[in-house]
């Protein structure tokens, strides 16, 4: 007699976090893209006095950049003091030689990953260091905003905007390390959804569909 696999699912991601995790994608999409139409404006002839696309594209950049902001801000949050403790959980994989080596092993073909949290060690670590990347990047934006718009929130933050851009040796700076870092979410984000979707045929659950529905499936034995 055939016996049926049954599955089991487990609510991983709340729906806090997939919403910011989605709205997160978006903003760092559209701040590429414009970031780059920024340092270099393609689309207007050099002696045009045609400003209303460059406008638009740095409004765009402005109104994602503190959508990336708020998230950064929350998602920091979140991991530190939300009710589910599943991402926590996953520093004892990150403090643990077994669970480095048996991630490793698992992407070699050779076990399967066995998870204290919700990410393995590898995982956590790439993460932690995107985010750290996400709140720097979140900082130069605005003390480039602080340089551009002088009222408002861009007045508010002048000072200490003025004391940041000091303290990495200029203006330039600041924008050549924005620019720098840029390259660092274009090239996590095509390992990213490379490992999403690698990981989904590899081991059959934790894919690309659990930061969609929230949940993980999990064979029975």
């Amino acid at each position: 007699m055939t016996q049926v696999a049954t599955h089991h699912r487990e609510l991983i991601f709340s729906p806090a976090i997939r919403i910011f995790h989605w709205i997160r994608a978006l903003s760092i999409v559209v701040l590429i893209a414009t970031g780059f139409y920024i340092s270099w404006p393609f689309l207007v002839a050099p002696e045009s006095s045609d400003v209303l696309v460059q406008g638009w594209i740095r409004f765009a950049h402005v109104i994602f950049g503190f959508a990336l902001t708020s998230v950064t801000i929350v998602r920091f949050y979140l991991f530190f003091f939300g009710r589910s403790s599943i991402e926590r959980r996953s520093v004892k994989d990150v403090l643990s030689i077994n669970s480095w080596i048996t991630q490793i092993k698992s992407y070699i073909w050779m076990g399967h990953l066995n998870k204290a949290g919700v990410y393995g060690p590898l995982q956590f670590v790439t993460y932690v260091g995107i985010s750290l990347a996400a709140l720097f990047m979140c900082i130069t934006g605005l003390v480039l905003y602080a340089n551009v718009y002088h009222e408002g929130f861009g007045g508010l933050i002048w000072e200490i905007s003025a004391w940041f851009t000091a303290l990495m040796g200029g203006l330039a700076q600041v924008r050549i390390w924005h620019h720098i870092i840029t390259w660092a979410f274009i090239v996590f984000m095509v390992i990213h959804v490379y490992m999403a979707v690698w990981s989904g045929i590899r081991f059959k659950h934790n894919s690309v569909d659990s930061i969609v529905s929230g949940y993980d499936y999990h064979k029975d034995h």
